[in-house]
């Protein structure tokens, strides 16, 4: 289970429920919604979004009136930029709005191929400006490169090569992968690794990604390296275990304290876990 997205969609409801106690926020207007577990799988988005998309009643509605319609009027989510990427597609060609938490590739700011995504995170964009720059700043001109073989490694590492040639900084290799891909080519790349002369890797990957590309590493070890990771990995608690990336740098979102979470999240009964089948995960281990 993934503990950070399992406390995204705890902190979706309480600000539902907020909204809804509320008799300043959306007056006369209650907000309902349905919770799915992407499992970090795009088929398993687009079969939810393909759903949602179609409405879920089971009786077509045959009369003149929408007003009780049963598709969805909105998307929350999804956390990484591929199934954002492709849910936004999916959604823009109906005209249901997307905001997304978390999905931070750049390419889901052009508003012609996606015309209503939104999102409340920064774009790559700033994020590869600012690594760059930090990585110039420490006078590491002599790298290497890893990201993953996804629309968000992709788009992100493109962006930061292009950001490194404008501040003079040399890349000695630069290698893609994705967890799904072949064994073979896991080792290929963590071989890469190993044979490089650059102390100094950017790794522009999702969490479950450079877990399996840790993993291997973990079998030989490489010489000791400065890891610098994008936002999504280098602030997950999970990569501490690896104490090949000690010391790895990166940017990460400012944490902001809700009135009223804490007490959310403890006032739990078992009642409620029943309700919640995430919930109910999370509580039996």
């Amino acid at each position: 289970m993934d503990f950070r997205e399992l406390r995204f969609a705890r902190v979706l409801q309480f600000a539902i429920q907020e909204i809804n106690n509320s008799s300043d926020l959306l007056p006369g207007i209650t907000l309902g919604y349905h919770i799915y577990d992407s499992c970090a799988s795009v088929p398993m988005v687009m079969k939810v979004a393909f759903q949602l998309a179609n409405g879920l009643d089971l009786v077509f509605n045959d009369t003149d009136s929408c007003a009780k319609s049963a598709a969805v009027l909105a998307l929350v989510g999804e956390s990484g930029s591929t199934a954002a990427i492709s849910t936004s597609r999916l959604f823009g060609s109906f005209g249901i709005p997307q905001v997304s938490h978390y999905a931070t590739c750049a390419c889901l700011s052009d508003k012609r191929q996606h015309p209503t995504f939104f999102r409340t995170i920064p774009s790559d964009h700033h994020q590869v400006a600012a690594l760059a720059r930090m990585v110039k700043h420490f006078g590491w001109t002599w790298i290497g490169t890893v990201c993953s073989d996804s629309d968000y490694g992709n788009n992100g590492m493109a962006s930061f090569l292009k950001a490194a040639e404008e501040e003079g900084i040399c890349v000695e290799y630069s290698e893609a992968y994705y967890r799904t891909q072949p064994r073979s080519k896991l080792k290929r790349v963590a071989d890469v690794i190993r044979r490089s002369t650059a102390r100094v890797i950017v790794a522009f990957m999702s969490v479950g990604d450079i877990r399996f590309l840790l993993e291997e590493l973990s079998q030989q070890p490489p010489a000791p390296m400065q890891w610098i990771g994008s936002e999504t990995w280098v602030t997950d608690p999970q990569i501490l275990r690896f104490n090949l990336c000690i010391g790895a740098m990166g940017f990460a979102i400012p944490r902001s304290v809700i009135p009223g979470f804490r007490n959310f999240l403890f006032d739990l009964s078992p009642e409620q876990v029943l309700k919640f089948p995430l919930l109910t995960e999370f509580w039996e281990r």
